[in-house]
């Protein structure tokens, strides 16, 4: 469900980007583009690429996070009061079948896959913000040809101001977002969601 609405938004996204673009092009003077030469611009990936590195940099972050830091009440946390299973040594389950390959083989396997979570996102938040520099640079040097200014180079778009209002704009939602979550859940309830916990505990009970 979630990969279908991923890929029903992305798709509107760009579409509209698409429709955007070529007003932009044609209140300048120029030509609208076909599809096609619109998903080789910086206005669709730029636009792309800014907002996966917001949400990989929030979920790697909170994944952190919440390996040392507790909030009492919490469906998103921890319980600080009571032994957790995720804390477990793997080394007790080298001989469960069920473990995963790396539990099972142990020493450097182990060591990487217990921290394979957070390497991922941290991964994927960096990929996302190189791509989002490529692509933003690319961007703002179309829109530059269609005003007949001097281009940019990628080093300067990355220390411009432009390219670090994009970032920080959609950083902060993101660090909302995840605050609204961990607070809400100690107060509010979804009946059936992983997210909540359930409907008659205690606002003190957490996880």
């Amino acid at each position: 469900m979630l990969s279908a609405l991923f890929i029903a938004c992305w798709i509107g996204q760009a579409a509209f980007g698409f429709a955007e673009y070529n007003q932009s092009r044609r209140e300048h003077g120029f030509q609208s583009v076909g599809l096609l030469d619109y998903a080789r611009t910086g206005h669709l990936w730029e636009a792309t690429f800014e907002n996966w590195e917001s949400e990989f940099f929030q979920m790697g972050l909170f994944v952190l996070l919440t390996v040392r830091l507790y909030q009492r009440g919490s469906s998103e946390s921890k319980s600080p009061d009571e032994r957790n299973e995720c804390d477990a040594d793997p080394a007790s389950h080298r001989q469960d079948p069920k473990a995963p390959w790396p539990v099972r083989r142990g020493g450097l396997a182990s060591k990487l896959y217990e921290h394979s979570l957070s390497t991922a996102f941290v991964a994927l938040f960096l990929l996302s913000f190189v791509l989002h520099a490529v692509a933003g640079v690319q961007n703002v040097n179309e829109q530059h040809r269609l005003e007949g200014l001097p281009e940019q180079t990628l080093g300067e778009y990355v220390t411009s101001a432009q390219f670090w209002f994009e970032s920080f704009q959609n950083w902060q939602s993101e660090f909302l977002a995840v605050l609204a979550i961990v607070v809400f859940s100690i107060f509010l309830r979804e009946k059936g969601s992983a997210q909540s916990k359930a409907v008659a505990a205690p606002h003190d009970e957490t996880g």
